[in-house]
């Protein structure tokens, strides 16, 4: 199989976000039906001082050899997937996630993470959320390599 050349990850431009929190609430919606956002998004933003902050997967990789059970891989669009059929519920991905972007939900046993869908973009008022394509090469981060990312 070939391995994926680039991926989508978010772009934020801190400087147009006012705050709604839309984006969350569109990706709450993807993720669980609901339009709850917050526990329930894989994009999370935050005041920092007088600006925002986005927390969200940057599809760097590093989950992909810590899961016991080999339910996280790279897809060949490039993006980070959970396979929720393979998937036991151990939460490791959650507790070793660098930058707190695999979430957790009592909703479900899963942990669930940013598939670079859009729905944040497509709902985002101000232009403050964009997906770009980037070089995996560029971006990716391995611990022990063993799933060939």
């Amino acid at each position: 199989m070939d391995k994926p050349k680039t991926v989508k990850i978010l772009k934020f431009y801190p400087e147009k976000c006012e705050g709604g929190l839309g984006c969350e609430k569109a990706c709450s919606q993807v993720h669980f039906k609901s339009d709850e956002g917050g526990d329930k998004s894989a994009i999370r933003i935050f005041k920092s001082g007088n600006s925002y902050k986005m927390y969200v997967c940057n599809q760097r990789g590093l989950c992909i050899d810590i899961c016991p059970v080999g339910a996280l891989y790279r897809r060949k669009n490039g993006i980070v997937w959970l396979d929720k059929e393979i998937c036991i519920g151990c939460q490791s991905c959650v507790g070793f996630c660098p930058i707190g972007a695999m979430r957790k939900s009592s909703a479900r046993i899963e942990p669930f993470k940013c598939i670079s869908c859009g729905a944040c973009v497509r709902a985002c008022p101000n232009g403050a959320l964009e997906l770009v394509e980037v070089n995996i090469d560029n971006i990716k981060e391995v611990v022990y390599h063993k799933q060939g990312v």
